[in-house]
């Protein structure tokens, strides 16, 4: 039986924030085929109540979750990928959040509208602070274009692997956004590369490549994303 079971629609997108910290952990992790059923089933009979997915089950001990931060917390606390103090703690929690704001973002708010040519770049100064708010936090804390974490430390946490699954997504699935992503916050870009050159982002790729193909989100929104980043 594997470690955990993951509740996701079959793409990256939410999901591969929970995927990425599994997998730099080394655990092993079943993905549920009920998604739709378990989604739309009555709180009551769902394994923890819940909206939208992700939702991990630890099969270890049964304890079940939902939402992206709270199972991110959960698993830097129990896999020991947080820093030590309440500040580090929370500022790798901020991370997480900051990280769901981007991508609800760059898929306006879940498809509730397409993107066009123009509303594509009236938003792009926005996409541009969000680097930039990802690269002041990380020269603020020492980090180089060669080395180092988000936080400080000396080993990477759920604010990095989560920094790097968001911003090396994108870059792997928007060409153009990756060369917004360099020029804007150099640093992060770095850090990305260095965290997707390690052992399990590098699993974690060809899982994603074998079963998600070139997928971000799918549906029409992913579909103008591309149209007006191709």
């Amino acid at each position: 039986m594997a470690d955990y079971t993951l509740i996701y629609w079959p793409v990256p997108f939410r999901g591969q924030f929970i995927r990425a910290i599994l997998a730099h952990a080394g655990k092993t992790w079943d993905e549920s085929d009920e998604v739709a059923e378990l989604t739309g089933a009555a709180p009551a009979d769902q394994p923890v109540p819940f909206m939208g997915p992700p939702v991990l089950i630890d099969e270890r001990n049964g304890f079940r979750l939902s939402e992206m931060s709270a199972i991110a917390f959960y698993l830097g606390e129990t896999l020991d990928l947080l820093p030590t103090g309440v500040q580090g703690r929370s500022m790798s929690i901020k991370v997480a959040n900051d990280a769901n704001d981007v991508i609800d973002e760059i898929t306006n708010d879940g498809g509730r509208e397409m993107w066009t040519p123009d509303s594509w770049q009236a938003y792009l100064p926005r996409l541009r602070r969000w680097m930039e708010i990802f690269e002041v936090t990380a020269r603020r804390n020492g980090l180089t274009p060669e080395t180092g974490f988000l936080l400080g430390g000396d080993r990477a946490g759920i604010a990095d692997i989560i920094t790097a699954t968001l911003w090396g997504t994108l870059a792997e699935k928007f060409p153009k956004i990756r060369i917004i992503l360099e020029d804007q916050a150099p640093l992060i870009a770095g850090l990305t590369k260095r965290m997707w050159a390690t052992k399990g982002f590098a699993d974690l790729a060809a899982f994603s490549k074998a079963r998600f193909g070139e997928a971000y989100c799918g549906g029409e929104i992913e579909e103008s994303l591309r149209k007006v980043t191709g």
